[in-house]
């Protein structure tokens, strides 16, 4: 589903260039987790003492989340409102 929205996003992107790459949107989720992840493992750590509870929540929250993002970015990329255009 993501592969295929990247290889078919490939060959519009050439015709609009004020969008952004998927492929962008794609390491751009993963550095944004690992920053959001780190933090939910401390926080989940201070609550509840137990560290690998704390990596369980983590773990799990890395994936839902960075997934989120990504198509939470290329919808947003769809909108044109407060985007420069030639």
């Amino acid at each position: 589903m993501i592969l295929e929205q990247i290889i078919e996003n490939k060959k519009n992107y050439k015709l609009d260039k004020s969008s952004e790459n998927p492929i962008r949107s794609v390491l751009k989720s993963i550095s944004w987790r690992v920053i959001g992840t780190i933090d939910t493992i401390l926080i989940s750590w201070i609550i509840t003492g137990e560290i690998t509870t704390a990596f369980s929540i983590g773990s799990i929250e890395l994936v839902t989340k960075m997934v989120l993002f990504f198509f939470h970015e290329r919808v947003w990329n769809k909108i044109k409102w407060g985007k420069k255009w030639d």
